[in-house]
């Protein structure tokens, strides 16, 4: 009986037109219990099925900023009334709860108000990456900046802390992220620096005169970090979670998840992915574990998983990445102007001193086959930002273009429209079909060609083959190894593919060298040979 009670209470809150939802006992609007009022009357969210991306859409729909934390277990004292079962299925990006997906119930839920859902929402920091921007707090409905005059250190720790950032790293006045709209916050803030969110600061009447051209703007060190690699943009890694960092579990740990954490570090692109505790053991909690990341995320955290602190596995199958470093822009993939990631800004390479041993080490850390053409002359556009102002010297078997030597200044004075472009070889390539649109899949992984077993291989991993190539669409795709079998490792099985992917190696994969098969099951494609 309690089960059709909460199945039908659970039904008519779907398909109600007339839900409203609030945060109750958080200390502001912006942090509490989650509560739905339905036909009159107020109930509780069961903390089953509540995570990020739901949490994202609350606060969005309450004009919060960004979702900081979600808590279960009635954190914030337990409600009364019905308790509502959440069944919404959200991808982060959906204005209000009610667009998001909903799912059949699969089970019943054991549920009383000893497990009530609760969020944390934030402050927010605009015009800028994630962890930087002009500081904007909520008053009432409406979005106010902040001025920079009695903005301190210990207010800028709240705010960080709040965002889920790690500490502050430098504060700028003058509007430095561009003048914000609306008001500007009349009183001055008196954070102690050890508050949970920026409405527990004491405040006192606002003592200069403040537009926005001194609306103060702030940089938070990242959430997540790559530790114990040869550079920040590869390691181990961890995120920080109410003030402590932690490793996260290589289950399911895949380069869709990994792209999250490089974009989010400005660290190029994601070349590849380690288990196994491959940079070593961490040490402290285990914050995450089961991620499931579409690759689209703005932060590891908005990510599926199995919660915070919830896992089967200890310290010895902590995941790792390593991302790039360097980019080509403005072209196809493996192709364009190369820029070398300078601290976080990007900087154009110019092309009197970039020789072919460089090359190598650029293609081979894209994880693109070997350097086809070096080209001058700003052949995909001119650069933004700086000039890279080192010569490199690289010996061309370097795995990382930052390990390569390089001299204090370049031997010729080099502006953007003197950037080098390089066209590297592909990383997916179709052998014994007769041409290069149609044969056995193979992909070049750690400077090795393997084959794709055939298990699960259908017309959207295909597709994504085809495109990778500059091949137009798929024809076909074909099992048992139907274009002679290949040699070597097996890189790929068990491929799944959304078919939006820009390269095979982003699909979802049983992970590098794992299978159940072998060289009699490959996996082939005929593309149509022309792009439509």
């Amino acid at each position: 009986m309690v089960f059709l009670s909460l199945f039908f209470l659970y039904l008519s809150l779907c398909l109600s037109p007339s839900i409203s939802i609030w945060l109750v006992d958080g200390g502001s609007r912006c942090a509490g219990r989650v509560e739905l009022l339905h036909r009159g009357q107020w109930g509780t969210l069961c903390d089953g099925y509540w995570d990020m991306k739901i949490a994202a859409v609350v606060c969005r729909e309450l004009g919060c900023g960004e979702a900081v934390d979600v808590l279960g277990n009635a954190h914030f004292g337990p409600g009364s009334g019905p308790i509502w079962i959440n069944q919404r299925i959200c991808t982060g990006s959906e204005p209000t709860r009610k667009t998001c997906g909903v799912t059949k119930i699969l089970r019943q839920l054991e549920c009383n108000h000893d497990k009530d859902a609760g969020i944390i929402c934030s402050v927010r920091l605009v015009s800028g990456p994630r962890c930087s921007g002009r500081v904007e707090v909520l008053r009432g409905k409406t979005w106010a900046t902040v001025c920079d005059a009695d903005f301190d250190q210990q207010d800028a720790e709240v705010v960080c802390r709040e965002m889920g950032c790690g500490p502050p790293v430098e504060m700028l006045g003058a509007a430095a992220f561009g003048r914000g709209d609306g008001q500007v916050w009349t009183e001055e803030l008196q954070c102690r620096g050890n508050e949970s969110n920026i409405y527990s600061c004491p405040t006192s009447s606002y003592k200069h005169s403040c537009s926005h051209d001194n609306d103060v703007g702030l940089l938070c060190a990242d959430s997540v970090r790559l530790v114990d690699g040869s550079s920040h943009c590869a390691g181990r890694v961890e995120v920080l979670h109410r003030g402590q960092w932690g490793s996260v579990c290589d289950d399911d740990w895949d380069m869709r998840d990994a792209a999250v954490v490089c974009r989010e570090l400005g660290c190029g692109e994601a070349v590849d992915v380690l288990g196994n505790s491959h940079f070593g053991p961490g040490s402290g909690p285990i914050w995450m574990d089961d991620i499931d990341c579409s690759g689209s995320e703005s932060t590891l955290k908005n990510c599926r998983s199995a919660g915070w602190g919830k896992h089967d596995c200890n310290q010895t199958k902590n995941a790792g990445v390593i991302c790039s470093g360097v980019r080509l822009a403005g072209g196809p993939r493996c192709t364009g102007r190369v820029e070398v990631l300078h601290g976080k800004t990007w900087a154009t390479v110019c092309h009197s001193d970039f020789d072919q041993k460089d090359a190598e080490v650029v293609c081979r850390e894209l994880g693109c086959g070997p350097p086809m053409e070096v080209l001058g002359t700003a052949s995909f556009g001119r650069g933004e930002g700086q000039v890279w102002a080192e010569e490199l010297q690289c010996t061309g078997n370097e795995s990382q273009f930052h390990l390569c030597p390089s001299s204090s200044t370049l031997k010729h004075n080099c502006f953007h429209e003197h950037g080098v472009t390089l066209v590297c070889g592909d990383s997916v390539r179709l052998m014994d079909g007769g041409g290069h649109c149609s044969g056995r899949v193979e992909v070049l992984h750690r400077g090795q060609w393997g084959t794709v077993c055939d298990d699960d291989w259908d017309m959207r991993d295909a597709a994504v083959v085809c495109r990778e190539l500059g091949c137009g669409e798929a024809v076909d795709v074909l099992g048992n190894s139907h274009f002679g079998p290949g040699s070597g490792p097996i890189w790929m099985d068990d491929v799944d593919c959304t078919g939006s992917e820009s390269t095979l190696k982003n699909c979802t994969s049983a992970g590098w060298g794992k299978h159940d098969c072998n060289q009699t099951k490959n996996a082939g494609v005929i593309c149509s040979g022309k792009m439509l």
